[in-house]
């Protein structure tokens, strides 16, 4: 079992940047491949990023060279680096866990956290 637990939401303007965070519980965090999704009000929950065990990423197309996903190992955490923030972005983040080679889509995800509100303004 995985408790996955975000922080660093917020209120940003358009063209910030905004650090997540999730903090895994467990001493396995290193054998998970690990995400981000997001989900907007009235659509479905979407990839954002992900960070495989082995360390390489992959990206939502909408996201790519704007965010940044990275794992510490050591500390049991991932992080999502958001910058160029736009009001698309708009949404709640929810870190995610899956035993996979990658989470890429929600039914590769075991493990989910409760989420964090990003809000950008424009």
């Amino acid at each position: 079992q995985v408790q996955l637990v975000e922080s660093g939401g917020g209120l940003v303007q358009a063209g910030g940047s905004l650090r997540l965070s999730c903090a895994a519980s467990g001493r396995t965090f290193s054998t998970y491949s690990m995400g981000w999704f997001r989900q907007a009000p009235g659509k479905e929950r979407e990839f954002v990023a992900t960070a495989t065990r082995g360390g390489s990423t992959y990206y939502a197309d909408s996201v790519k060279g704007r965010f940044t996903i990275s794992r510490d190992n050591a500390k049991n955490t991932v992080y999502l680096q958001m910058n160029s923030l736009k009001p698309e972005d708009t949404a709640v983040y929810y870190c995610a866990a899956g035993s996979g080679m990658r989470v890429t889509t929600t039914t590769s995800v075991n493990f989910w956290g409760q989420g964090t509100q990003v809000t950008v303004s424009s």
